[in-house]
């Protein structure tokens, strides 16, 4: 098991998906094993781990060179010059 804050799963691989559920299954049991106040205190610190995982895949967003801009341009870009999905790809 790794200690890391941001563990990452290596491609999907079928063996990683029974590690996840697995886990998920442990989790489930003692969840049902705890007090209201301890329930909370575990609420709190899962909001805190998923906060701290969206920060750091929003900083690794952040150092991609140019993405932001590239984003705020295709947000000015006026649907007008939009070019529907259909009429580029028809093998979809």
């Amino acid at each position: 098991m790794s200690t890391t804050d941001n563990p990452q799963m290596d491609d999907g691989s079928v063996s990683d998906l029974a590690s996840v559920a697995e886990l998920q299954n442990q989790l489930n049991n003692l969840l049902k094993q705890l007090s209201p106040e301890r329930l909370q205190v575990l609420t709190d610190f899962a909001a805190y781990l998923a906060n701290a995982e969206s920060e750091t895949a929003t900083q690794e967003l952040l150092a991609i060179p140019g993405l932001l801009e590239r984003v705020k341009q295709n947000q000015a870009t006026p649907k007008a010059e939009y070019t529907r999905w259909r009429t580029l790809r028809s093998d979809v």
